[in-house]
C-alpha cells in the first residue's frame, strides 16, 4: 500500500514540475538576515524563484498555479546534513518521502553505497521524490583501511566512482589517515564524519575536515593535549569522561576551528537521545514513531535500555550535555560554520521530524530561532559553495521552500508539520503530504 501511495505521489509532482506556481499573500522569511516581509507574492517557474514582490507588484502569468499563502510564512527549506539512505530503493523511497514531507528539501547521506549514486541521479531528474543529495563513499574506516596503501586506494576509488566527499568513521590510524588527507587533496576530494581516536581532534582540525560530526573527540580535546589518549575511554562521544573536561579550553578549541574553516554538525538530538531522563515508555510514545517499522522501534528501544545500563550517572550524563552546550554556543560565537543535521534514521531519530528536534536542541543551546535556522538554510548553500542556488528565498535561487502555518523565527517549533513544501520546484501540498504520511503510518499499525 504504502509504495503505491508514495509512487501516486511522485508521479503527481514530477509530472508538474515544469509549472509555474505562485505564493500569493504570504509573510517571506528570507533567511539573509533577520526579517520577515509581510503579503509578498513569490513566483516560481520550473525549478527557479523569478519574482518576489509585495501582492499586486508581481505579473502572474494565466495558467499559473496560485497558492494561498495568506497568514502563512514562506522560508527556505531546510537541510539534513547527517542523513542516512537506506540500502533498498523501496525503502530508500518511503525514508526520502518523509524527509520531504517534514521540509527537509537537501540532505547529505552520510554512509554511502552505488545505490545512492543512482538515487541521486533520479531525484535530480525528478523520476524519485526526494530532497537533492550529496553522498558520501562508503565508510572509511579501521577494517576497510588498515594500511596507508589502503587508504590510498580507498579515496582514489571512491573519486573515481562519483561520491562527493569521504566518510570517515572509527578506527584508521594515524599513518592511514595522514595518507588519506595526502590522497584526499592530490584528487580533490573533502572528508567528513568521525574522528578517529589515533588521529584526535586537534590533528582532525589542523587536516581540514570539511565537517566533524556528532562533535566527535571535542570532549576528549577538552581532557587530553595532542597527540591523544587512546586509554581516555570516552564512551559515548565522550560522555564518559565530561566531569575531567577543562572547560576553559572550549574557547581555545572553537577559535582554531574557525581558523581552520571547518564545520560542525553536531547531532545534538542524538547526545540528548542518550543522556535524557526521560523514561523510554516516554519516548516510545513519540508520535513520530508511527513512521518506523515495528522492529526498528523495539531497536531502539533495546538500545536506551543498553545505554541507560551501561551509562555514566545523571550528574555526568547533565555535565555533558552541559559541555556540549558550550561547545554549540562558543562554535557560533567565534564564527565556526554549524550545520544542523540529527543522523537519521538513527535511534530515536525520525526522518525529517528529527530535524525539527536538532533545531530545539540547537536552541536549547543559547542560539536564537533564527540562528537555529540559519544551520539548516544559508548555511548550507555556503558550506557546499551554491551560495547561488541555496539557503535563501532569493530571486534566481532554487525553488526549495517550506510553506508554514506560524512563524519560525517566534520559536522553531513552528516549522511543524508544513502547510507545503517545494523541492527543485516540485510542490507538495499539506493534502499530499497528510496522505503520505498516512499511508505510512497505517503500514507499520501494530
Amino acid at each position: 500500500m504504502i509504495a503505491h501511495a508514495v509512487a501516486l505521489i511522485a508521479v503527481v509532482v514530477t509530472t508538474q514540475a515544469d509549472s509555474t506556481y505562485a505564493f500569493v499573500g504570504v509573510s517571506v522569511i528570507p533567511m539573509d538576515r533577520e526579517r520577515v516581509l509581510a503579503d509578498q507574492t513569490v513566483l516560481v517557474r520550473d525549478d527557479r524563484i523569478v519574482a518576489i514582490g509585495p501582492a499586486g507588484t508581481v505579473d502572474i502569468p494565466t495558467g499559473a498555479v496560485r497558492i494561498d499563502g495568506s497568514g502563512k510564512y514562506l522560508m527556505p527549506g531546510l537541510a539534513e546534513m547527517h542523513a542516512h539512505i537506506p540500502d533498498s530503493m523501496a525503502a530508500a523511497e518511503e525514508v526520502l518521502f518523509l524527509y520531504a514531507a517534514a521540509g527537509v528539501t537537501t540532505i547529505r547521506g552520510m554512509l554511502g553505497q552505488p545505490l545512492h549514486l543512482e538515487l541521486r541521479r533520479q531525484v535530480a531528474l525528478h523520476q524519485v521524490l526526494g530532497p537533492r543529495i550529496w553522498t558520501s563513499s562508503p565508510s572509511i574506516n579501521g577494517r576497510s583501511v588498515q594500511t596507508p596503501a589502503a587508504a590510498d586506494s580507498a579515496v582514489r576509488a571512491s573519486k573515481e566512482a562519483g561520491y562527493d566527499f569521504l566518510k570517515i568513521h572509527p578506527g584508521p590510524s594515524r599513518e592511514s589517515f595522514d595518507q588519506l588527507v595526502e590522497t584526499a587533496a592530490d584528487v580533490d576530494i573533502a572528508f567528513s564524519g568521525h574522528v578517529p581516536a589515533d588521529v584526535g581532534i586537534f590533528r582532525a582540525i589542523e587536516a581540514g575536515y570539511a565537517s566533524v560530526d556528532h562533535l566527535d573527540q571535542y570532549i576528549e580535546g577538552l581532557v587530553s593535549d595532542d597527540p591523544p589518549n587512546a586509554n581516555l575511554e570516552g564512551g559515548w562521544f565522550g560522555a564518559a569522561i565530561a566531569m575531567q573536561a577543562d572547560e576553559a579550553r572550549i574557547v581555545e578549541l572553537a577559535r582554531m576551528t574557525s581558523e581552520a574553516g571547518v564545520w560542525n554538525v553536531p547531532t545534538q538530538t542524538l547526545a540528548v537521545s542518550y543522556a535524557t531522563t526521560e523514561s523510554i515508555e516516554s519516548m516510545a510514545q513519540r508520535p513520530e514513531l508511527q513512521y518506523m517499522p515495528e522492529r526498528t522501534r523495539e531497536r531502539w528501544i533495546r538500545w536506551k535500555a543498553d545505554a541507560a545500563n551501561d551509562a555514566p550517572d545523571a550528574a555526568t550524563l547533565a555535565r555533558y550535555i552541559e559541555l556540549r552546550n558550550t561547545l554549540i554556543k562558543t562554535l557560533h560565537d567565534v564564527g565556526a560554520g554549524l550545520l544542523l543535521g540529527s543522523d537519521a534514521p538513527q535511534v530515536w531519530n525520525v526522518p525529517g521530524f528529527s530535524a525539527w528536534r536538532e533545531l530545539q536542541a540547537i536552541v536549547d543551546a543559547g542560539l536564537t530561532p533564527f540562528e537555529a535556522l540559519e544551520t539548516g538554510t544559508v548555511n548550507v548553500g555556503r558550506f557546499f559553495a551554491a551560495e547561488n542556488d541555496l539557503g535563501t528565498v532569493t530571486v534566481g535561487k532554487k525553488a526549495d521552500l517550506i510553506l508554514l502555518n506560524r512563524n519560525p523565527l517566534a520559536g522553531v517549533q513552528n516549522v511543524g508539520v508544513p502547510a507545503g513544501v517545494m523541492l527543485d520546484g516540485q510542490w507538495l501540498s499539506g493534502e499530499k503530504i497528510r496522505a503520505g504520511l498516512e499511508a505510512i503510518a497505517a503500514k507499520y499499525e501494530n
